[in-house]
């Protein structure tokens, strides 16, 4: 029996519950085309999971930071039922909006943290719970996958939550990070995480990088001197600026008007991604 680990790495399970680390070679007794032909079938298995194991599993990770809701029906249908998604729902806790935080039985039916069946409305949107959506539940689902020993395919229950402080909140700068000088791989690596790099300025100079945050809303990290196309470390180690805004060109959005945006604007999931991103830059600046 072939299935996957938290990894989406296949794991192999021979007739007598035995787990095996690779398959067995084909014996006198087997069939002469079959064997060589389930050998090459797994090979190929191996290498394609390669390219998609790591598709799905940053797919899954942007959704719980992204706060992606899916219909219950469709959650059904393309998660729950999905024979390669299936090992990892199952590794995951869940919440539905309005609703409890949950986690899919072996079966496909849902279980609370004190390991009680719940039974979802059909109108229900659910999504991957993030450790915020939690709230004082987050202990006793930490210890429901300890004692099941079920290893995540993604930092969820032991992922760590920032939060901005009052006066962070109410302004539209970020001063934590002022003056801080990064390595520009360190910055353009955001890239991966759901930021974009500006658009190139004069002589192909990009003065910034930021992140989506919401309608008209954008986390802007402007780049001194700038970070050239062609040769990224041309200018060296970048000095940084966090503020927040309408456009991520807009230089002036940091004025004090009662519309400007406000960090304070963020919900607390998407304020605690950002506040993690910042701090992977600050790690990169010291090391």
């Amino acid at each position: 029996v072939v299935a996957f680990d938290e990894q989406l790495k296949p794991t192999i399970t021979d007739g007598d519950g035995k787990v095996r680390k690779s398959l067995p070679k084909p014996a006198a007794k087997d069939d002469p085309e079959l064997a060589p032909a389930a050998a090459k079938r797994f090979a190929q298995l191996k290498k394609d999971l390669r390219t998609v194991a790591a598709e799905q599993l940053g797919r899954l990770e942007r959704a719980m930071v992204d706060r992606r809701r899916w219909p219950l029906d469709e959650f059904r249908e393309l998660l729950v039922a999905h024979p390669l998604l299936h090992p990892l729902v199952r590794r995951l806790v869940w919440v539905a909006d309005d609703g409890p935080a949950f986690r899919v039985a072996e079966d496909g039916t849902f279980a609370d943290a004190a390991d009680d069946a719940i039974v979802l409305p059909g109108t229900a949107r659910v999504g991957i719970a993030h450790p915020v959506d939690l709230g004082d539940g987050l202990a006793a689902w930490s210890e429901v996958f300890a004692d099941y020993e079920i290893l995540q395919p993604f930092e969820q229950l032991g992922r760590p939550v920032h939060v901005l402080t009052g006066e962070e909140r109410a302004g539209a700068r970020l001063a934590r990070l002022d003056g801080l000088k990064v390595p520009p791989g360190a910055v353009l690596g955001l890239a991966k995480r759901g930021w974009e790099r500006g658009a190139p300025q004069d002589a192909g100079v990009e003065t910034w990088i930021s992140r989506r945050v919401g309608a008209g809303r954008f986390v802007v990290i402007d780049l001194t001197p700038g970070i050239t196309v062609d040769l990224p470390e041309e200018f060296g180690d970048q000095t940084l600026g966090v503020r927040i805004a309408e456009r991520p060109d807009d230089l002036h959005s940091t004025r004090d008007a009662t519309t400007s945006p406000r960090f304070g604007d963020l919900d607390p999931v998407t304020a605690s991604e950002i506040l993690a991103d910042l701090a992977r830059l600050a790690a990169a600046a010291a090391r």
